[in-house]
C-alpha cells in the first residue's frame, strides 16, 4: 500500500511540472512541432516581430472547428495587417491536418501536437485522442488524433509574454476577439 501511495504521489507531481496553467503577464512557453507542410515551426521565429495567436482547437474536421479555423481564414488579411500571426493547434496527426487545411482551403499553418505537450504547456486540459472518418473529394479517410485538447486561445506578444487568454472560447467569434484585442493593444 506504502509503494501505491508513493507511486501516486510522485505521478502526480510529475503532472504538475509538466501541466502548468499560465496565465496573463506570464512569459508564454516556448516550443516548436511540426507544421500540416511537414515543416517544423518555432515560435521563437516570431518573438520580437509579431503577436503569435494560439488557439488549441479538439480535433480537425469536426464541425465547430472547422467554423473556428475558416473564421480564421477569412479574417487572414486584417489579422496580417494587425502585424499578428497565427496557429492552430492539436493533437491531430500530420496527415488530418493536410487534409483539414486542403479541404477548408486553409491559409494559415496547423500544428501537431499528438501527444498534448505543447497544450501541457499552456495548461490547457486533455482528454484522450481518436479516430474520425470523413469523406473528402469522394474518398474516405481516418483522421487520427493522439490527443484531444480544450479550446483555448492565448495571444503572445511581441516580448513572448501572454497578452490574452480565453478558455471560454466560442468557436464562431474567435477570431473576431482577437483582431479586436490586436487592434486595441498593438
Amino acid at each position: 500500500m506504502k509503494r501505491f501511495l508513493i507511486a501516486s504521489l510522485l505521478l502526480s507531481l510529475s503532472f504538475a511540472s509538466f501541466s502548468q496553467e499560465v496565465n496573463v503577464g506570464d512569459k508564454a512557453p516556448v516550443f516548436s512541432t511540426l507544421a500540416d507542410d511537414g515543416s517544423t515551426w518555432n515560435a521563437d521565429d516570431y518573438l520580437g516581430d509579431k503577436f503569435i495567436v494560439v488557439y488549441f482547437y479538439p480535433a480537425a474536421m469536426t464541425g465547430g472547428c472547422t467554423k473556428q479555423a475558416c473564421a480564421y481564414r477569412d479574417l487572414k488579411t486584417e489579422i496580417d495587417e494587425a502585424n499578428a500571426v497565427v496557429v492552430g493547434i492539436s493533437g491531430d496527426n500530420i496527415e488530418g491536418l493536410q487534409l483539414f487545411k486542403k479541404a477548408n482551403h486553409l491559409n494559415f499553418p496547423l500544428l501537431s501536437d499528438a501527444n498534448g505537450e505543447i497544450a501541457k504547456k499552456f495548461g490547457v486540459p486533455l482528454r484522450d485522442g481518436g479516430t474520425i472518418t470523413r469523406e473528402i473529394d469522394g474518398h474516405s479517410f481516418d483522421l487520427v488524433r493522439g490527443a484531444t485538447a480544450s479550446r483555448w486561445t492565448f495571444i503572445i506578444d511581441k516580448n513572448g509574454t501572454i497578452v490574452y487568454k480565453n478558455t471560454d472560447v466560442d468557436a464562431t467569434k474567435d477570431s473576431d476577439e482577437i483582431l479586436k484585442f490586436i487592434k486595441n493593444n498593438s
